[in-house]
């Protein structure tokens, strides 16, 4: 049996591998790569463990991770003084619900109406939560930064 951390070790690098290719796909320069794979690899070590660990629906996990996956977009924004969705939309990916819009449109063309709902209602949650996660983050004001050549006697 493998330790617990070699489980989350190829979680980290899988998504960080994962978020780089969807970066190239979008045409990230070369420079943030690594940015953006961090990027999601934050956001998704969160969920995971808000999952595994602490027993949070996906729609919660999604919440909560993408608080800090979205704290280090704006960081790594800051920093690459380059635009925040170079590393927000790369970094968001691992967290879209793909599968869960894949499986209700299924439902749907199959007639399933209960499964369609149920379905549908939860990836409708973690959409939202993603929206909401990364509006709470943005809503906050950068802190100015003091120009002295704005000072005047």
């Amino acid at each position: 049996m493998m330790p617990a951390w070699t489980h989350y070790l190829a979680h980290f690098v899988v998504v960080v591998i994962a978020t780089i290719s969807f970066g190239i796909t979008f045409q990230v320069p070369r420079r943030h790569y690594l940015a953006a794979g961090l990027t999601g690899a934050v956001g998704w070590m969160v969920y995971i463990f808000g999952v595994e660990l602490f027993g949070m629906s996906p729609a919660i996990a999604t919440l909560v991770a993408t608080l800090p996956l979205t704290a280090c977009a704006r960081f790594f924004s800051i920093n690459h003084k380059a635009p925040v969705t170079i590393f927000l939309l790369p970094g968001i990916f691992p967290l879209v619900p793909g599968a869960g819009i894949y499986y209700t449109a299924y439902y749907f063309l199959q007639g399933k109406q209960e499964l369609f709902a149920s379905k549908g209602g939860e990836t409708f949650k973690v959409a939202l939560a993603l929206a909401l996660g990364i509006a709470l983050v943005c809503s906050v004001p950068l802190p100015s930064r003091h120009d002295p050549r704005n000072d005047r006697l």
